[in-house]
C-alpha cells in the first residue's frame, strides 16, 4: 500500500509538473508586444496601425496598438502638446514608431533627429525601442524622394533607432513599374495599397530578421 501511495504520488507531481511547463508556454503564446504609433494623417489613414495588427495576427503574432496622431503634425507638436509623454509614462511599449511630413529639408531633418532624441530617452525608461517611419514626398515633390530617404535614415543612425523604410519601398516600386498606386487621388495620401504596403514593411522591419 505505501508503496502504491508512494507511485501515485509520483504520478501527480509530474502532472502537476507538465501543467505548469505547459501553462507557462502559454502565457508566453499569449503575452502580447505592444506598439505606440506617433505621427500624422499619414499614419491615421487607412487606419495603418490596425492594419499592422491584422497582419501581425496572420503570422502568429499578438500585438495591441495605440496611437496619438494629428493633422500636420510634426515631433515638435507632438512634444509641444504633451500627449506622447503621458501615453509613455502610463504603459510599457515595446516599439514607439514616429513620424513626420516628409522632411526633406534642413529644418525637418533636425526636428527628426531632436525630437526622436527626446522621444527614445523617454521611452528607454520602460526599455521600448525607437522606430522611424520613412514616409514619401508629394508627387508635386517628387524630386525630393532621396532626400526625405537620406533624412529619414540619418535620424534613425543617430539616435540608434529600427528604420521603417516604407518610403524606400514605395520608391523602388515607382522606379520600377511606373504604377503610383500607392498615393491616393489627392498625390499625397496613402490609398488603401500604399498603407498596405507601408503595414507590411513595418511588421517585417519589427518581427522579421
Amino acid at each position: 500500500m505505501k508503496k502504491l501511495i508512494l507511485l501515485l504520488n509520483i504520478i501527480l507531481t509530474t502532472q502537476l509538473g507538465l501543467y505548469a511547463q505547459n501553462d507557462s508556454k502559454n502565457r508566453i503564446s499569449e503575452t502580447n508586444m505592444s506598439i505606440l504609433f506617433v505621427g500624422n494623417s499619414l499614419t491615421y489613414s487607412n487606419d495603418l496601425p490596425t492594419l499592422v495588427k491584422k497582419i501581425a495576427k496572420e503570422h502568429g503574432v499578438k500585438i495591441d496598438v495605440n496611437m496619438v496622431a494629428f493633422p500636420n503634425y510634426a515631433l515638435i507638436d507632438h512634444w509641444n502638446e504633451g500627449k506622447v509623454q503621458k501615453k509613455i509614462g502610463k504603459k510599457e511599449y515595446n516599439f514607439v514608431i514616429i513620424q513626420q511630413g516628409p522632411s526633406s529639408g534642413n529644418e525637418g531633418r533636425n526636428m527628426l533627429i531632436e525630437y526622436g532624441k527626446k522621444i527614445s530617452e523617454l521611452s528607454g525608461f520602460n526599455d521600448a525601442k525607437l522606430c522611424y517611419f520613412m514616409v514619401w514626398p508629394s508627387l508635386t515633390n517628387y524630386h525630393t524622394f532621396d532626400r526625405v530617404i537620406n533624412n529619414y535614415k540619418e535620424a534613425a543612425a543617430v539616435n540608434n533607432a529600427i528604420l521603417i523604410p516604407v518610403g524606400a519601398v514605395w520608391k523602388q516600386h515607382f522606379d520600377t513599374t511606373k504604377d503610383f498606386k500607392f498615393y491616393d487621388a489627392d498625390g499625397f495620401h496613402p490609398s488603401e495599397d500604399g498603407s498596405r504596403m507601408a503595414a507590411k514593411v513595418i511588421f517585417e522591419s519589427l518581427f522579421k530578421e
